[in-house]
């Protein structure tokens, strides 16, 4: 019996591998491409600036008609990316164009009659410029306002790095307001993001798409009793995580040993810098780097902290931990984009004496601690389930 599958097909192409979904893009990128799959024939193709097993291409292998896996990676890619900023565009597009996914882009648009397309970066746009494939609907899956991110990152540094950074986001900004006017759909994760974008663009130019949570996986694990540890969990080679562990380790967490001199301080996360791992020469911290799961950590620990002093978008790692019923304590950069009340669902401390104050009021406090490790798991249900969260984009994808 032959059967037809009328589904559209749509071509996605994502700046990193999306699978496994263990940091915020991949994240992102495996549940946009995990709700697509559902109505849709996806081809995917993605970058890989590290080595993909048999494991992850199977993964998606199992979600997609064709999937292609293009590496980058090496001097090459710098030198593009410098060719780039000297001929007036941003770093970010030289270092994500590849001469082989153009190729094998162009191969596909041959063979195959796509709906539509949809790339996960703005950095990716050249690709939706081909001439086998500008005349589809080209949708961009934006996540956070990046020229603004370049700009705060700037802000937050000196010298010659904080130059290039705002030139980056001066760059990646022109290119921005460009999509608005080309692209079909513009995505960002939450209204605070969009705000932002709509604000130097035009109104409505963007749509809000939030993150979930995936609440299977990430659900209330018992530990009795929880070690007496604040749990940080993030990429450790990314800046605004590398200056929230620093601070946090330097400046809030020995006042609270001062009370509680059982106190430790968890760092959790992947590639950890040479400043991270100094860290855990302090009293009371430890640095554990990747792990296999991150949930048995978090789970251990009394409290999960994020004190994100630089941030866009939506922090994963605070939905995450609120799904685990955790009581979660996170800086106000951290949560601009969740509509969680500080006091109900978590914890929003602005000052060090208000984080160590919070701190050292949870840590003898189970009864406060339960309540609001209930509430917060009660607020991701309602809020952040994938499906919902993703429809306002999958929806516009195959329209």
């Amino acid at each position: 019996m032959v059967t037809t599958d009328n589904r559209p097909r749509v071509l996605y192409v994502t700046h990193r591998v999306p699978y496994p979904p263990d940091k915020g893009d991949r994240i992102r990128n495996y549940h946009v491409l995990r709700e697509l799959a559902k109505v849709a024939r996806v081809w995917l193709a993605a970058l890989a600036d590290e080595p993909v097993t048999d494991a992850q291409q199977s993964a998606l292998n199992g979600l997609c008609e064709r999937v292609a896996i293009i590496p980058v990676g090496g001097k090459s890619r710098w030198v593009k990316a410098g060719v780039s900023l000297l001929t007036g565009k941003s770093l970010s597009e030289g270092l994500f164009n590849e001469g082989k996914l153009t190729t094998q882009l162009n191969a596909w648009a041959n063979e195959t009659k796509f709906h539509s397309t949809l790339i996960s970066a703005s950095s990716l746009a050249r690709y939706q410029r081909l001439p086998a494939l500008s005349e589809l609907p080209a949708h961009v899956d934006l996540v956070d306002v990046d020229s603004q991110k370049w700009f705060d990152f700037a802000d937050a540094t000196r010298g010659p790095k904080s130059w290039l950074y705002r030139l980056e986001g001066q760059r990646v900004r022109k290119l921005e307001q460009a999509l608005a006017s080309t692209a079909s759909t513009l995505s960002l994760v939450s209204k605070a993001e969009t705000d932002v974008f709509n604000g130097f663009t035009k109104p409505n130019a963007a749509i809000t798409a939030t993150n979930g949570v995936d609440l299977k996986y990430f659900h209330p694990m018992n530990t009795v009793p929880p070690k007496p540890a604040c749990a940080f969990v993030g990429a450790m080679d990314y800046f605004p995580n590398i200056d929230a562990a620093v601070w946090f380790a330097t400046e809030i967490h020995p006042h609270v040993r001062a009370s509680y001199p059982e106190a430790q301080f968890h760092i959790i996360g992947r590639k950890p810098t040479a400043e991270v791992l100094k860290l855990g020469t302090l009293p009371g911290v430890q640095v554990f780097g990747t792990v296999p799961d991150v949930r048995p950590y978090v789970a251990a620990a009394r409290l999960a902290v994020c004190p994100i002093r630089v941030a866009r978008g939506l922090q994963n790692k605070v939905i995450e931990a609120m799904a685990m019923a955790k009581p979660t304590l996170s800086a106000p950069a951290a949560m601009a984009a969740l509509q969680a009340i500080p006091g109900v669902h978590l914890l929003r401390p602005t000052t060090v004496q208000e984080w160590v104050r919070a701190i050292c009021e949870l840590w003898l406090d189970i009864d406060r601690r339960e309540e609001l490790g209930n509430a917060a798991r009660s607020y991701v249900e309602h809020y952040h389930d994938w499906t919902i969260c993703l429809s306002p984009l999958i929806q516009r994808v195959v329209a």
